[in-house]
């Protein structure tokens, strides 16, 4: 326990041997104390490292220092302290206490560390304790970003609002015992701070001015783009945006099928035509990557004026995206990736090409280079509040983009009265990841990802060594060797996490070594049931069920497929939080094994049995339906579009729809988006002919209609499907009266 003297929420960190002079150092503590400073005292290198590497608060440290040791590799930790502060923090003033005549020995090193040095027994306690005051104030204004700086300025102004909101501050909430109840929740900061673009010295979000337009421009600088722009509404906007302002009607784009629903409204927006890159599914029902073949003939259709991938996909698996932007340049001139989950990618080396900004003319000639634009939901994984979202554009010679016809669309599709604290939220979430701090932040978050992956396999190892229970246990989705290899080679080594061909693991065909990697802090859970090449197990437990116990537990999953469970390590995920996992996991299993009633383990669900029965009966009917074989063939085996996207909008629009059932959906044009969760991506697009009777589609939604209906508890997630009272789907399609319709174009 770190002992703290004096007040106030800015902590220093000290750190002093014996040599420093003992009352010299305790009368500056407590100097630094009376001036509002909380005081940190280490007893040792290692009480001392903790605190650097856990604590955000910190405002300065003091490391002594024997001026002896010029190697500063010394028992007093000096140097290693030193290098942990650097690893750590941006810029922390960090004095030397120093003990000796002089510093004349200091490493060259070093110097770039501190910020001065110290002698206890000669100026006044007093003073010292001011100039490091002034260093902390300094830092502490400093660190923080353009527009969020100048925000709490304002706050500090206690100016009246004679404008919009009409909370005015939020006075308005106190006038209601609602809205007292919603001010006492929040506090008065939020309120005070959600603003109205009047507040001219703040700057405008729409024509990118002031201390918004810095924020911007320093988030670009921050994630390597030439131009970023903030977004309010989610990464959704942010995908409309770009596809809305790069296809034109009628023009064709080479979309990632693995991509997310917004994908589908900007080309509804636009009027361009889709022409799919189709990736490959594993016997999990995972998603896979374009095989690269499929990307080098993409042009084989004709002519593109852009490409959509998806990077990383839902589950974790990332491009190299230097490579594939070379695969895709002979085909268009510009390159859209949706990094809606991999907004990280640009902060750690194991990420290394991986990223959409990564394509600059370092890498790539400006005749071939495409321009890319990235999309990202900053919220998903990175510090940001909910529906921040950023767009980062790196242009190139052969598709400029100018900046002022490129915000007429982004104006289109934000809004005139944004979020000032979603605003801040991104200018903060970018200092975040500013120079070393972001490396630190992330190898924390993987660094937790990978031990939680261990230990989940070292945990079926015990249990499968235990004679006296079942030996299941669930599993992790990831290269076999992650199991046994050091902590810091998986954290540092990209090459552990490739897909290398032929791998069985993955269960993925056709890759090249090194083209596409699992993002460790993605961790799918496997459950007994099938492997990742499609063979089914004897023993079944549904991903469902364990996710419902798990909610019951207080513990929501990312993604549940069949038999996987996706979990993912954000910056904010802690050794406590993945340890009840595990526990969590491991009492399911004893609960399983032990045949517990399923209405003590999860009364919520209004079931009645033994939860091996409530598993084995629902692991019989995923496999009486092939509910695995069928996903894969709906999602390889594509419909045919008969209209547009926007023709079909268009039809919508006019009322030109009805709902139909299953059995009479067979060669009729789906209306609306059909989607299921998982995996989240569209398997019916709006203008594409259902199909068959007996074609993919159908089938897949016959076999999750019975299964809905026979475990109604646990009835998948659906949007686009309308559902009777007997459980029964139905679906929208067109009617194609006389309204005037746009056919897809012969291709």
């Amino acid at each position: 326990m770190l002992p703290s003297m004096g007040a106030g929420g800015v902590r220093v960190l000290l750190l002093s041997g014996p040599a420093q002079g003992g009352g010299g150092v305790e009368k500056l503590a407590g100097a630094l104390g009376a001036s509002g400073l909380e005081v940190l005292r280490a007893g040792s290198v290692r009480e001392a490292l903790s605190v650097v590497r856990s604590d955000a608060a910190l405002g300065a440290a003091l490391v002594g220092w024997d001026t002896t040791d010029t190697a500063m590799d010394g028992p007093a930790g000096t140097g290693e302290v030193l290098r942990a502060v650097g690893e750590r923090f941006v810029r922390l003033p960090v004095f030397l206490l120093v003990t000796g005549s002089d510093v004349s020995g200091l490493p060259l090193w070093a110097y770039k560390l501190i910020q001065g040095c110290v002698w206890p027994l000669e100026d006044t306690p007093a003073f010292i304790a001011g100039r490091i005051a002034r260093a902390v104030a300094d830092y502490r204004e400093a660190v923080l970003p353009p527009f969020f700086r100048a925000l709490r300025h304002f706050d500090a102004g206690h100016e009246f609002s004679w404008h919009t909101p009409g909370h005015a501050g939020g006075v308005a909430f106190l006038k209601s015992p609602a809205g007292r109840a919603l001010w006492d929740f929040y506090g008065e900061a939020l309120f005070r701070t959600d603003l109205s673009i009047s507040v001219g010295e703040l700057g405008s979000p729409l024509d990118h001015t002031g201390r918004i337009g810095a924020a911007e421009r320093n988030a670009a600088r921050v994630f390597g783009a030439e131009q970023t722009l903030f977004v309010m509404n989610g990464n959704s906007a942010s995908n409309r945006i770009v596809g809305h302002a790069t296809a034109a009607d009628g023009e064709s784009v080479l979309v990632d099928r693995n991509c997310h629903k917004s994908i589908m409204h900007a080309l509804t927006l636009s009027g361009a035509v889709p022409r799919y890159l189709v990736p490959q599914r594993n016997g999990l029902g995972l998603a896979g990557p374009i095989p690269p073949s499929a990307l080098a003939r993409a042009g084989d259709g004709g002519p593109a004026v852009s490409a959509v991938v998806t990077n990383s996909t839902y589950d974790g698996l990332c491009y190299d995206a230097v490579e594939v932007a070379g695969l895709l340049a002979p085909h268009v001139p510009r390159i859209h990736f949706d990094e809606a989950w991999f907004a990280h990618g640009a902060f750690h080396p194991l990420y290394a090409r991986r990223f959409g900004m990564a394509v600059t003319p370092e890498v790539m000639d400006d005749e071939l280079r495409p321009t890319v634009f990235a999309t990202q939901s900053t919220h998903k994984l990175l510090a940001a509040l909910s529906q921040a979202a950023m767009v980062h554009v790196r242009p190139a010679p052969r598709a400029p983009v100018n900046p002022a016809r490129f915000n007429e669309t982004y104006l289109m599709h934000g809004t005139t009265s944004p979020s000032y604290p979603v605003i801040a939220s991104l200018d903060v979430a970018a200092a975040m990841m500013d120079g070393a701090s972001g490396t630190f932040l992330l190898t924390e978050a993987i660094t937790e990802a990978v031990r939680f992956r261990q230990t989940v396999v070292s945990v079926a190892e015990q249990i499968r060594e235990d004679r006296d229970r079942p030996g299941w246990f669930f599993g992790v989705w990831q290269p076999d060797h992650v199991a046994t290899r050091p902590v810091e080679d998986l954290v540092s080594d990209p090459a552990a996490w490739s897909l290398e061909p032929g791998a069985a693991w993955h269960g993925f065909t056709d890759l090249r070594s090194g083209y596409c990697m699992l993002d460790p802090i993605k961790v799918t859970i496997t459950c007994p049931g099938v492997t990742a090449d499609g063979a089914v197990q004897e023993l079944g437990i549904p991903a469902r069920i364990v996710a419902a116990y798990l909610e019951q537990r207080g513990i929501v999953v990312e993604k549940t497929g069949d038999y996987t469970l996706l979990v993912l390590f954000s910056l904010g995920t802690t050794k406590g939080k993945w340890g009840t996992l595990i526990d969590a996991l491991v009492d399911f299993k004893d609960a399983h094994d032990a045949a517990a009633p399923v209405e003590e383990l999860i009364p919520d669900l209004g079931l009645t049995g033994p939860l091996p029965d409530l598993c084995a009966a629902m692991h019989a009917a995923l496999q009486a339906h092939g509910l695995g074989r069928l996903l894969d063939q709906v999602f390889t085996d594509l419909p045919t579009p008969e209209v547009t996207p926007r023709a079909a909008h268009t039809m919508l629009i006019h009322d030109d729809v009805e709902q139909v059932p299953l059995d009479r959906a067979h060669d009729r044009v789906a209306a609306s988006l059909v989607v299921v969760t998982p995996p989240g991506i569209p398997m019916l697009l709006p203008g594409e002919n259902i199909g068959r009777a007996d074609g993919p589609a159908l089938t897949y939604l016959r076999a999750l209609q019975a299964i809905d209906q026979e475990f109604p508890a646990f009835a998948a997630d659906i949007h686009g499907v309308h559902r009777d009272q007997g459980g029964a789907y139905h679906l929208d399609c067109l009617a194609f009266s006389d309204s005037a319709v746009t056919p897809v174009p012969d291709r």
